[in-house]
């Protein structure tokens, strides 16, 4: 309701309720409701659930609670991939630029883990996240180079870039939902999986299970998911690394649990990251993508100071 409310135009709770349930195609707050609010409240709710159901499946199978999709390096090759598409093919539509940022984000997150598994001791934790740190910062100075070669390339993607939920439509949320919902779905019917993965690989191999399929499975299903919310919004950041910790607090280590509730706190958080955005710098507005990277970094940093993550 906030979210269909509050903007650069106020509107009502009742020119709300008329925009929904008797909509009058000549009143103008009416029309702001049904072709831009809407659409923007739906394709946030189903990105901020993408991001939070697939850094909860990243933190599980990767025993590292600062893995996200933007920390290993997934929204950034999924960004890269776009940005890739628009520059040589022109491709503007999220369904068509999609397959790119699924691509982009699997090729990432393998190098990731190529890079994290060289060594003796294969890809721990600390690896992990220290590699994805660094490809990421690698191919977003790719992105940032042609963006920069390339004037009209950065004139459609400058404010997608940022992480912007504006001017989106429904073409948008129908055209990437099944993707959302599909690979959530499967997450969530993995969370015994997850939840044995959680305590190690040898625990897990001694119990049976195939560990090598279980970490294939998710890997393709957080990139689909991650490849849904690049597409949708931008690379956002530290959604889905903020959001498992804060439903870990009140749901213990349960990743059934802590994957259904992301699901729900995911799109809190983002449509709450964007109602924020929109007030604060009327009458314009300050990109979720902003938002979120200044709200999470300090939740990064207390997280990363924790005395249990000390060994990382």
């Amino acid at each position: 309701m906030a979210s269909l409310r509050l903007g650069t135009l106020a509107v009502s709770t009742g020119q709300m309720m008329d925009a929904i349930f008797s909509y009058d195609p000549d009143v103008y707050e009416q029309i702001v409701i049904r072709t831009l609010r809407i659409p923007r409240t739906l394709v946030a709710a189903m990105a901020g659930a993408a991001l939070a159901v697939a850094g909860s499946a990243m933190q599980a199978v990767t025993r590292n609670p600062l893995a996200g999709p933007s920390i290993f390096g997934v929204n950034a090759g999924a960004a890269f991939a776009v940005v890739i598409a628009i520059y040589l093919w022109g491709i503007t539509r999220p369904i068509h630029y999609v397959w790119f940022a699924f691509a982009g984000g699997l090729s990432v997150s393998a190098l990731v883990f190529i890079i994290a598994s060289s060594g003796r001791a294969g890809a721990s934790p600390a690896k992990l996240a220290l590699a994805g740190v660094i490809v990421s910062s690698l191919i977003g100075a790719w992105t940032t180079a042609i963006l920069i070669l390339d004037q009209q390339t950065l004139e459609i993607v400058r404010f997608w870039m940022a992480g912007s939920l504006s001017g989106r439509d429904m073409e948008v949320f129908f055209s990437l939902f099944p993707f959302v919902f599909l690979a959530s779905t499967g997450l969530l019917l993995l969370g015994h999986q997850l939840n044995v993965l959680a305590l190690g690989n040898e625990t897990a191999m001694v119990l049976g299970m195939n560990t090598s399929r279980v970490k294939g499975i998710t890997a393709i299903l957080v990139v689909l998911l991650s490849g849904s919310a690049v597409s949708a919004a931008g690379p956002i950041a530290f959604v889905g690394l903020a959001v498992p910790h804060i439903i870990r607090s009140f749901t213990g280590p349960d990743y059934r649990r802590i994957l259904f509730f992301s699901i729900l706190a995911g799109p809190a958080v983002l449509i709450g990251a964007d109602i924020l955005g929109r007030i604060a710098a009327r009458p314009g507005e300050i990109p979720v993508g902003i938002v979120t990277a200044l709200i999470g970094a300090p939740f990064l940093i207390v997280l990363a100071r924790r005395r249990k993550l000390a060994g990382l």
